[in-house]
């Protein structure tokens, strides 16, 4: 078998196999902040979190997907944990800058949430009082 395709082929396992593993624990974990950011609402958290699972899979796949091929041809196996290094490295630097969108957006909608819910009141006027002459 060609080394090209060796190393395509271990590409597609590794990369496969991290977006898996960080879409399920981005999923696993990320349910409590949700449910955080959603004020409770449980329903709503987990039709979200697998919303943005779905998205993580269609986006991190598909770039995987595309960055497969390259011109070079690997001629030895120095090459093929070169290129490996290079395709991986690229891989988690993407799954990374998901995750960070994702916690960042995430993070300002908790913040205006709580920020909305810091206006109100805590208890409602009860009585008015008309200012005084003298102040």
């Amino acid at each position: 078998m060609d080394r090209t395709v060796i190393a395509y082929v271990i590409y597609l396992v590794v990369s496969v196999a991290l977006t898996v593993w960080v879409a399920r624990t981005l999923s696993r974990n990320g349910r409590i902040f949700l449910a955080d950011v959603l004020r409770g609402n449980e329903k709503l958290a987990d039709a979200v979190n697998h919303l943005l699972v779905v998205g993580f899979y269609l986006v991190n796949l598909g770039f995987v997907a595309l960055y497969l091929s390259g011109d070079e041809t690997i001629e030895d196996t120095r090459g093929i944990f070169e290129a490996l290094s290079t395709k991986l490295g690229v891989v988690l630097l993407v799954l990374g800058a998901m995750h960070l969108g994702n916690v960042y957006v995430l993070n300002k909608i908790r913040r205006r949430g709580l920020m909305e819910h810091e206006q109100l009141p805590p208890v409602g006027p009860q009585e008015w009082i008309a200012p005084t002459a003298g102040a």
